[in-house]
């Protein structure tokens, strides 16, 4: 959905591009969680424990990749994840397909740009506490990004104006995440109250999915903790799509504002590849402005 959304905010030169592959943006943007349990080296590009850091992580950390691993141990900055620093090499990837014209690529790599960049903006994306484990609130990961919006994305306003160019994407991407990490303990604090107000025949409720009845959060505690929140996920929503449309319009437009019309649908064949990996050589931090 954020993927589709994201379209619409576009210029002109890239909607006529990507409208026609509407279809396969949405369908693909899910392929970086298929990856997850199948190619080593995916699971640490979908987020980053910021907390493991310490209060002062934003500061700590560097923000381009060769002074971090210069800093820190590759081993454990992987460990805690990357997903600002590999987001952003994905975006690389993408200028160059735009240069290259290549429509495979291009649809590819936007769909998991996508993907990643939504990712950054779910607070319990940055904090080791992803799914509430550490506080007795398991759950609360799904809960946020799929019960929510599953119940009341319908009703959101998903116009976030034009897509934008973006003259420093990767600090752009350290602010996002700094923004989405500064809402994580209001995300725990109201869920855990709001358990204390609800009984438990209460907070959660019994649907049938695939013939299965499965247990989910009631439709009245899902409506509170939205309430409670202040609409904080469609707003996150919408922060992920104007984010998206944005870097999308920056990598065309560093690439050259190529002419995308005389492009063929025959590569879209291309076995799919995995996400750029920052392992990737850098020759300089101008390439990681």
């Amino acid at each position: 959905m954020i993927n589709r959304q994201a379209v619409y905010s576009l210029p002109p030169e890239l909607i006529q591009f990507y409208k026609p592959h509407l279809q396969f943006i949405e369908e693909n943007a899910v392929n970086p969680d298929r990856r997850r349990y199948a190619v080593v080296g995916e699971a640490e590009k979908h987020y980053i424990d910021l907390d493991h850091y310490g209060d002062s992580a934003l500061f700590i950390l560097p923000k381009y990749w060769p002074e971090a691993i210069e800093k820190i141990p590759e081993d454990s900055l992987r460990a805690h994840g990357i997903g600002p620093w590999s987001a952003y090499l994905t975006m690389l990837s993408l200028t160059k397909a735009f240069e290259q014209k290549n429509t495979a690529a291009i649809l590819r790599l936007s769909a998991d740009l996508g993907h990643y960049l939504g990712d950054l903006n779910v607070p319990l994306h940055t904090t080791k506490n992803y799914n509430g484990q550490l506080t007795g609130q398991e759950g609360i990961h799904g809960f946020w990004e799929s019960r929510v919006p599953e119940l009341q994305a319908k009703d959101y306003s998903f116009w976030v104006g034009k897509a934008a160019y973006v003259e420093k994407p990767q600090l752009a991407i350290w602010d996002a995440v700094a923004y989405a990490h500064a809402q994580v303990d209001s995300v725990l604090t109201i869920e855990k109250q709001l358990t204390t107000d609800f009984p438990e025949d209460q907070k959660f409720s019994f649907e049938e999915r695939n013939g299965l009845t499965v247990r989910v959060y009631s439709k009245e505690f899902t409506e509170a903790f939205t309430f409670a929140l202040d609409n904080q996920i469609e707003r996150q929503m919408k922060r992920s799509i104007k984010m998206i449309a944005d870097f999308w319009f920056t990598a065309w437009v560093n690439a050259g504002q190529p002419d995308l019309n005389s492009l063929s649908d025959s590569t879209l064949v291309e076995e799919e590849k995995t996400t750029p990996d920052p392992k990737i050589k850098v020759r300089s931090h101008d390439n990681l402005n």
